[in-house]
């Protein structure tokens, strides 16, 4: 049975995922352009976020348990290295690295379009995806400082810094 835990990593990465991608890539629409994000590209961002993500999050995690396996066989000492990983614990690690995928995916094409809806819905006010996506990830990190019994402080400022960093390379960029 899974544990919340590997639930709560696979909605963190996806949320970071989502909202660092929609801002490195339509952050010269945002800041400097002038050209409107449209309810289209919005979701066509977020939708590649959410393929990206996906299988990203399912090659790391399906690598990281399978490799978990076969240390454990090391130190088990068992005969052959591998077959935990191709066995059940195998099969259910893939169906792990799997629903993971799933969560992440989701997460990361919600957490893209979080930002990206209010410059799609109200074109004039485009500066309102950054709001959006400084608040979403401020309260990202107060969230996760909780989970981790560290400073909140640190963590929505830590956040926000790494945010502000992929704004300002999006708008250098000028991907979209």
């Amino acid at each position: 049975m899974e544990n919340r835990r590997s639930h709560l990593f696979a909605i963190v990465i996806g949320l970071m995922d989502g909202i660092l991608t929609a801002l490195a890539l339509a952050a010269a629409r945002i800041i400097s352009s002038g050209d409107p994000i449209t309810l289209d590209l919005a979701v066509r961002i977020s939708s590649g976020a959410a393929i990206s993500g996906l299988f990203i999050f399912f090659v790391a995690e399906y690598t990281r348990q399978r490799t978990e396996l076969v240390s454990a066989e090391m130190h088990l000492r068992l005969s052959s290295e591998g077959k935990l990983a191709v066995g059940a614990l195998g099969k259910a690690a893939f169906n792990r690295a799997v629903r993971g995928a799933a969560i992440s995916g989701v997460c990361s094409f919600m957490g893209a379009l979080l930002p990206l809806l209010p410059a799609a819905l109200f074109p004039r006010l485009a500066w309102l995806a950054l709001v959006a996506a400084f608040l979403a990830l401020a309260a990202l990190g107060i969230g996760l400082a909780r989970v981790a019994s560290a400073s909140p402080i640190k963590w929505a400022v830590g956040l926000l810094v790494i945010g502000g960093v992929l704004a300002f390379i999006g708008n250098w960029l000028h991907i979209v």
